[in-house]
């Protein structure tokens, strides 16, 4: 345990890849098949889920830190950006934005919100565009809050501020 590079500690939030952002809640000890586990025990309250990490694996799963100001500050630009519109089925494309979603990757995830955001005067969405989009805005949204210490809900109002105004700018260039 002492060559660990990432060391988390009770009260740390974390972001899981597949889960989101959640927060370790206690370090515990167990033993599993007679072999000594250390532990990481994280709780997602938004899934009301709670999740046991070995910590020799913390990092091979992708467990990190919240982003850095930096990286959260890329994904915000990311977000002003123009949307790529791919040409390829819908299925491909879903199965690209789910790999990114669950990457855990800041920037890729605001890649994702930016190209699945629809602004009110733009065509509908689908419902499993508008359910991958609401999934990578929430993500997005609960790693900002954490980082702003506000709640996802504000966190959320600015992130789709940021897009609204980007498409503004973008549907009066096209």
């Amino acid at each position: 345990m002492a060559a660990m590079a990432l060391s988390f500690v009770v009260g740390d939030y974390v972001v899981y890849p597949k889960h989101g952002v959640g927060r370790v809640v206690e370090l515990q000890s167990q033993e599993i098949a007679g072999a000594k586990l250390e532990l990481y025990v994280l709780r997602f309250e938004k899934e009301r889920m709670t999740l046991r990490v070995p910590t020799n694996k913390a990092e091979s799963v992708g467990m990190r830190k919240l982003s850095s100001n930096v990286t959260m500050n890329e994904a915000l630009t990311t977000l002003k950006g123009k949307p790529k519109v791919k040409r390829t089925m819908w299925s491909r494309r879903a199965q690209e934005y789910e790999a990114k979603i669950n990457s855990g990757d800041l920037v890729s995830i605001a890649e994702v919100v930016r190209d699945l955001f629809r602004a009110e005067d733009q065509p509908e969405q689908s419902y499993s565009e508008r359910q991958i989009f609401e999934a990578a805005c929430s993500r997005l949204a609960r790693e900002l809050a954490a980082m702003e210490a506000v709640d996802e809900p504000a966190a959320q109002v600015k992130i789709l501020d940021i897009l609204r105004a980007a498409a503004a700018i973008h549907n009066k260039v096209a």
